[in-house]
């Protein structure tokens, strides 16, 4: 069924080609005012202005008229902790009265407090909730998300988050990508015995994973008391020799290494970047790896937000996520995140815009699917309310600005 959508004020991030944008070809949008746009079979068949619109030389079997709506490509979340049992509500109330992260852990919170909660929850509870939270963010505009696993800690409890996500993929309207993530912290049996747990993940975990073909990436928490870079090394050439690519938690808390490690195992993104030396810009800069900013993780923890102006203007490909997780960053609504990266970070709302979308689907590598407005890609897509620029997107940030979202061509209801 082909589908003509007429009087968009302005069709966001039109583009005939994929590229990774650095440097200054970030804050580069291509849009078209008063635009047209042809969808067939979920895909962008065609689009324009409407002063062309005459020379289309195919029926359309429906029409919709966007009255006025700015048309932008749906958002790409590449980081996500989406699977989880429980809020942690109550260790934020601990933040509140000045407890530490080191003593709120030391209690059993963290980490471990949401590993001992998928231990207690069932695959069916796991998967009804991560299915509520997932069509929630295809609400707000997410057309594309990243899943990690992390908080099972055993091989049992990362099977059944791998599980899960694997589920969501079979049933979800858009995609979903899997990483294991089982070196996120250390379990507590093995808080002395670090190589005893390494050991683990290498030989019990990821043979088990692999064999029942669970995930796309492999990550490691590379950080001052969790992994460090040695042991991130290690732990991503093991995942590698699966098949599993590299994406790392890096530098969130210190100048872990993190970021040289991605570096030098050619990872998809390194992601966080809250702590950066110059040296440390200028290798990410040089290299093939996304820098993937999470700035409401660092709002949420009151921490100095990602350098996203010089790793941009050093030439770094930088990408935009959300980080959803239930202890740093509870909440997924992207469009939150790019007007935090104008807002707190500086980045000009067009570079925002495109590190949301065709950057961030190069982070997780469906770049050749969505990311922008492209011929044969899915007509995933936000229509907004009337706006009189782009730039009220990020201005505006507490109204609700989304007035449709569209996936694979049918609006969500």
């Amino acid at each position: 069924m082909q589908i003509l959508i007429t009087n968009i004020a302005l069709l966001v991030n039109t583009r005939t080609e994929n590229s990774l944008l650095r440097g200054k070809s970030l804050a580069e949008l291509p849009c078209i005012e008063n635009a047209f746009l042809v969808i067939e079979d979920g895909l962008i068949k065609d689009y324009g202005s409407m002063q062309t619109i005459s020379n289309l030389h195919f029926a359309i079997s429906n029409q919709i008229d966007a009255k006025g709506a700015t048309v932008l490509p749906t958002w790409i979340d590449s980081h996500t902790h989406l699977v989880f049992a429980a809020s942690r509500e109550n260790e934020f109330v601990d933040k509140l009265k000045g407890k530490t992260y080191a003593e709120i852990a030391a209690s059993g919170g963290g980490i471990l407090n949401s590993a001992k909660r998928i231990a207690s929850a069932t695959e069916g509870e796991l998967y009804a909730r991560a299915n509520e939270r997932l069509h929630e963010l295809i609400k707000l505009g997410t057309g594309a998300i990243e899943i990690k696993s992390g908080y099972g800690l055993t091989l049992e409890s990362e099977l059944k988050m791998l599980r899960v996500i694997k589920r969501l993929k079979e049933t979800a309207p858009i995609p979903v990508k899997a990483t294991f993530l089982g070196a996120h912290t250390y379990p507590l049996e093995y808080k002395e015995n670090h190589q005893g747990y390494i050991d683990l993940i290498i030989n019990e975990m990821l043979p088990a994973i692999a064999k029942e073909n669970l995930v796309d990436y492999i990550d490691v928490f590379c950080e001052d008391g969790f992994f460090s870079k040695e042991e991130t090394l290690i732990i991503c050439k093991a995942g590698m020799q699966y098949g599993l690519k590299p994406k790392i938690h890096a530098n969130q808390l210190n100048l872990s290494g993190g970021v040289e490690a991605g570096i030098e195992l050619n990872a998809i993104s390194v992601d966080h970047l809250e702590t950066m030396d110059d040296a440390t810009v200028q290798a990410l800069a040089e290299s093939n790896t996304i820098g993937t900013l999470l700035p409401t993780a660092a709002f949420f923890l009151r921490m100095a937000f990602q350098p996203a102006r010089q790793l941009i203007d050093a030439g770094c490909a930088v990408a935009l996520a959300s980080d959803f997780n239930p202890g740093s960053s509870p909440s997924g609504n992207m469009n939150l995140v790019v007007a935090m990266s104008c807002i707190q970070m500086k980045m000009l709302p067009e570079e925002a815009i495109n590190a949301a979308t065709i950057n961030a689907a190069y982070a997780m590598e469906v770049e050749q699917q969505l990311g922008s407005i492209t011929i044969g890609k899915k007509a995933n897509l936000i229509f907004t309310k009337p706006i009189p620029s782009l730039a009220y997107l990020p201005y505006a940030f507490g109204s609700n600005l989304i007035h449709k979202v569209m996936i694979n061509g049918v609006f969500v209801e």
